[in-house]
C-alpha cells in the first residue's frame, strides 16, 4: 500500500503541528502526542501497514516543507516526535489485537478440551483454527521434566518442526497443565508418530501418550482424556516406554472398571503376602520383575540384582504363602492380573 492509498483522517492536524513547531522549535505538547498515538491506534485497526503509514507522513512533511517556517532541525525533530509517537499507539494496538488473539486461543482450547461449550457453537470456533470438528481427530499428550507455557522454547522448537514438516495439516500444537498438546486429523497417524519421536527428544526423554481417533465435535476431548489415562497408568506400573498408545492400554481400563472385584482379587491372591517378613513388598516386587521379564527367572534375577537361586527362593515363598505358583501357566495368569491390580490400585501402600 502506498501512501496515496492512506486515509487523510491517519494525517489529521499533522500539517498544522509541523508547522507551529518547526517555527518555534517546541516539542510536541502532551495533547498533540496522545492524539498521535490515538491515531496510530486507528490505523493498526483498521490493517494499515506501518511502512506505508511511515511513508505518508514523509511524504507529508515533504509537501509542507517549502512552506513551513523555521529550520530544517526544528522540522525534522518535529516530523520524528508524531512519526514515533503514532508508531507507539500502532505498536500497542497490535500487542493488545496479539493478547486478545491468544486469550481467544486459550478459551476455544480450555473449552474443546473440558467439553464445557455447545457443540454446536464450538466446531464454528475450530474453523478459525484450523480444525474442522466434523472429522474424527486425535490428540498426542507429551510430558517432560518441566512444565511447558505457550511461547517457551520447547513449544516453539516442535511447531517449527511440525510446519516445516507437514505444512498447513489442519494440526493445532498448544499447552495445557505444564504439557506439550498435538490435535491431528485422525487419519493422519504420521503427524503424531513425528510429534512424539520430536517431544521425546526436545522434552529430554519426557513420554508421550497418544489417544485413539475419535469422531465429531467431543471427539477430541474423549481423545485427550484418553492420552492422560494413558499417561496417568505408566505412572502407577512403571511404563518406561517413550511412546504409550491408547489402544495398546485397553486392558487395564476393563481390568479397573470394577474396582471392588479387582479389590477383593488383590486380597484374595496377594493378602497372604502381608504375613512375609517385612510385609508384602519385597515378594509383591518380585512378581512384578518376574512376569515384566516374561516369567524368564535369569532376566528377573538380574533386575533385582539377585542370584537365580535367591529369585527361585523367593517365589517359592510366594508359592507357600499364596498357594499360587508364579511358575504354574495355571495359577500364572491369576496372580499376573492380581499384581496389575495391585499396582493400579497402589496396594500395599493403600488400603484396599
Amino acid at each position: 500500500m502506498t501512501e496515496r492509498e492512506i486515509p487523510k483522517q491517519y494525517l489529521e492536524g499533522y500539517a498544522q503541528i509541523l508547522a507551529e513547531a518547526s517555527a518555534t522549535g517546541r516539542r510536541l505538547t502532551r495533547e498533540e502526542l496522545t492524539s498521535r498515538r490515538t491515531l496510530g491506534e486507528q490505523a493498526a485497526e483498521a490493517g494499515h501497514g506501518l511502512r506505508a503509514l511511515v511513508n505518508a507522513h514523509l511524504h507529508a512533511a515533504r509537501a509542507a516543507w517549502p512552506t513551513a517556517p523555521g529550520t530544517a532541525d526544528s522540522a525534522l525533530a518535529a516530523t520524528q516526535q508524531v512519526i514515533d509517537a503514532f508508531a507507539e499507539g500502532y505498536e500497542r494496538a497490535l500487542r493488545q489485537a496479539v493478547r486478545q488473539e491468544e486469550a481467544a486461543r486459550r478459551e476455544f482450547i480450555d473449552d474443546l478440551l473440558y467439553g464445557r461449550s455447545d457443540l454446536g457453537r464450538l466446531a464454528e470456533r475450530a474453523e478459525r483454527f484450523g480444525l474442522r470438528l466434523s472429522h474424527a481427530h486425535a490428540v498426542a499428550v507429551a510430558q517432560g521434566p518441566t512444565p511447558y507455557e505457550e511461547g517457551d522454547t520447547v513449544p516453539q522448537q516442535m511447531e517449527r518442526a511440525l510446519v516445516s514438516r507437514f505444512g498447513d495439516r489442519s494440526i493445532l500444537l498448544t499447552t495445557k497443565d505444564g504439557r506439550l498438546l498435538c490435535i491431528a486429523p485422525g487419519h493422519q497417524d504420521e503427524v503424531l508418530a513425528y510429534f512424539a519421536k520430536q517431544a521425546h527428544a526436545a522434552t529430554e526423554g519426557g513420554q508421550v501418550a497418544i489417544g485413539r481417533a475419535q469422531p465429531g465435535p467431543g471427539g477430541v476431548v474423549h481423545s485427550y482424556e484418553e492420552a492422560l489415562n494413558a499417561l496417568e497408568l505408566a505412572e502407577r506400573l512403571e511404563l518406561e516406554e517413550p511412546v504409550l498408545r491408547a489402544a495398546d492400554l485397553l486392558v487395564y481400563p476393563v481390568l479397573t472398571r470394577d474396582r471392588q472385584a479387582m479389590a477383593d482379587l488383590v486380597g484374595s491372591s496377594l493378602g497372604p503376602l502381608t504375613t512375609a517378613r517385612g510385609g508384602a513388598g519385597l515378594l509383591l516386587d518380585t512378581l512384578i520383575a518376574y512376569f515384566d521379564s516374561g516369567c524368564v527367572a535369569a532376566e528377573a534375577a538380574r533386575r533385582l540384582s539377585l542370584s537365580v537361586r535367591a529369585l527361585t527362593y523367593r517365589l517359592e515363598r510366594i508359592h507357600k504363602l499364596t498357594g499360587a505358583d508364579p511358575a504354574d501357566p495355571a495359577h500364572r495368569y491369576m496372580l499376573q492380573t492380581a499384581v496389575i491390580g495391585a499396582r493400579l490400585l497402589d496396594w500395599p501402600a493403600t488400603e484396599l
